[in-house]
């Protein structure tokens, strides 16, 4: 089992253009929360699944300090959605940060998830990003550098 790289979830996409769901990436609430290299990520997992505190999103793979990087994890903020590139689509967020205390290790990757939207799931995975490897910081800043190519792109 390993956390080996990065996807968007596909139950995500088909629950947006099916209408199931209204999320909206450009004023929805967001979060990242840190995971390690316990469980195996999917990205073709349930809509249910891919929701933040279930299947490989539960609390206890889930790498988090109080007050630095709490469970649940950091609020993204700046949220928003660009389409200004032909045949491309992506959201982005700016980089999101840890307190300046925070002792973190094995982080192998994050799972940015939906607080707004309760249908069809509560907290539904919309990506998850593997970092290359375990990352860590003792008594410092982690942060979540977000690609400048999105944290999740559409390549139409």
């Amino acid at each position: 089992m390993a956390f080996t790289a990065s996807h968007i979830n596909r139950a995500y996409l088909a629950d947006v253009l099916d209408n199931t769901t209204a999320l909206d990436l450009g004023s929805d609430a967001f979060k990242a929360a840190l995971f390690g290299n316990t469980g195996t990520p999917d990205e073709n997992a349930t809509s249910a699944n891919t929701a933040f505190g279930v299947g490989q999103w539960v609390t206890g793979n889930e790498i988090s300090q109080a007050g630095q990087w709490p469970t649940g994890g950091v609020a993204l903020t700046s949220p928003s959605l660009n389409s200004g590139t032909s045949d491309v689509v992506f959201f982005t967020a700016s980089n999101t940060a840890s307190g300046a205390a925070a002792t973190l290790a094995n982080i192998y990757g994050v799972m940015v998830y939906d607080t707004t939207v309760a249908t069809p799931v509560a907290s539904q995975g919309i990506c998850f990003n593997y970092y290359g490897g375990p990352n860590s910081v003792t008594n410092g800043t982690f942060t979540s550098v977000w690609a400048g190519t999105g944290i999740a792109r559409f390549t139409l």
